[in-house]
């Protein structure tokens, strides 16, 4: 089976290619700039079809939450636009989509988990993108796996986890926000899932599970939560650590609003492809231990 994956810089895309190199008959390839250029159209189909897919991951995004509030016209382009053409070049193909979308389609107000037939509310460009991007899909592929995640973080790239255990080795101390909540998920964990969800996929025709998901890691906490964690988990291994100093929302100002409850909700992935996220705190000590000890430990001033 081979999984071609828009966006090869990509926290997501990396952790694909790492946990293919470990199954046996999956090959995982990645595909970015300027072979295929979300922002240019009419390059994506001929850089799939070259690709020759069995299952298309759709991972790249513009990401850049405050940013696309002053580039709202490249954020749509992105993240809307490119990817429809994404999904219509993967039904052209005649393969499925996989389609990575996020919790800023909602706007943070429930009380409780998100189910994916609440009602979507974005608060600003970013998330009102990717709802966009998540109809141009549903609409140009019936073939359709929409996964909502959250709060993202892995050995990879630029996350929360890696930029905590950088300040930790200048500060004593890091304010974090107390009051927005949600569930961390690590890419490495969304890596299993979609390749747990390609395989069925891949194996059934006639699976008739298409459609909107929520994939996210099990518990939740609020982001200064998540940086004790993060912070003692180093400690004990002997890395970097500071005092936690919880803040509202309100005293670190953003150009873009984010939910105050990003909590998903993940029982419909589950019953629809048998498998669950590990706990937040057991996925993101694996991911601090690496980033300590093994060889992504010069990333951390990445």
């Amino acid at each position: 089976m081979r999984l071609v994956v828009t966006g090869r810089d990509g926290q997501v895309a990396a952790s694909l290619l790492e946990a293919g190199q470990r199954r046996d008959g999956i090959e995982v390839v990645t595909l970015g700039r300027p072979v295929l250029d979300l922002a240019r159209p009419d390059t994506v189909f001929d850089a799939l079809a070259a690709a020759r897919p069995d299952i298309v991951v759709s991972a790249a995004a513009y990401t850049a939450v405050d940013q696309a509030e002053d580039e709202p016209d490249l954020a749509f382009a992105v993240n809307a636009v490119g990817a429809g053409k994404v999904a219509e070049a993967a039904a052209r193909l005649g393969v499925p989509v996989i389609h990575l979308s996020t919790d800023y389609v909602f706007d943070g107000t429930k009380d409780g988990a998100c189910v994916e037939t609440d009602a979507t509310a974005p608060l600003g460009v970013y998330g009102a993108s990717k709802l966009a991007g998540e109809l141009a899909v549903a609409a140009a592929n019936p073939r359709h796996l929409i996964l909502r995640t959250a709060w993202v973080y892995s050995p990879f790239g630029k996350n929360f986890v890696k930029t905590m255990l950088r300040l930790a080795a200048d500060r004593d101390e890091i304010a974090v926000v107390a009051d927005q909540w949600g569930n961390p998920t690590s890419a490495l964990d969304i890596a299993d899932a979609i390749l747990h969800a390609a395989a069925l996929l891949r194996g059934d025709e006639a699976f008739d599970g298409y459609g909107v998901y929520h994939l996210a890691g099990t518990g939740e906490t609020n982001w200064s939560g998540f940086a004790r964690h993060i912070l003692d988990t180093s400690a004990r291994y002997g890395g970097p650590t500071a005092r936690v100093r919880d803040i509202a929302t309100a005293n670190y100002p953003t150009k873009a609003r984010r939910p105050a409850n990003s909590r998903l909700s993940t029982a419909k992935f589950t019953a629809a492809c048998g498998w669950v996220a590990p706990d937040w705190r057991q996925s993101a000590q694996a991911v601090v231990y690496r980033l300590l000890t093994g060889e992504t430990r010069q990333a951390l001033s990445a």
